[in-house]
């Protein structure tokens, strides 16, 4: 299955770091930033970025993504216009295409520079 059809989540607002992302991180790898999904979060990392999506009726069935960003080859940033309700990020990584909804309220040109600073 090509990940472009995969890999499209949505961001819904910028939230405190989850406490129990601790267990899901190595040695010397630090959270950075989160982000609220649909159904769970996004973290932001030293070394990648992380989206935890519950499945299920109970949200208790959860599926992890982990991108680390030296699979990231190039990304896109579109901010919202006058009659969109969202801007959106496009990253293009080995595995494929991903696109990044992000609701509006959440900063698109802050977002640009947090993987810009992950990434270069």
């Amino acid at each position: 299955m090509e990940a472009s059809k995969i890999l499209d989540w949505t961001f819904t607002k910028e939230c405190d770091i989850p406490s129990d992302i601790e267990s899901l991180l190595i040695s010397g790898e630090t959270a950075i930033s989160a982000y609220k999904t649909i159904r769970d979060s996004a973290i932001f990392t030293n070394k990648r970025l992380i989206v935890r999506d519950s499945q299920g009726i109970t949200g208790k069935k959860t599926e992890i993504y982990s991108l680390p960003y030296s699979n990231i080859n190039m990304w896109s940033s579109e901010n919202a216009g006058t009659f969109d309700l969202n801007a959106e990020i496009e990253l293009w990584t080995r595995a494929g295409h991903i696109k990044i909804k992000l609701l509006k309220g959440i900063d698109v040109r802050k977002f640009d520079k947090l993987i810009a600073e992950c990434i270069l």
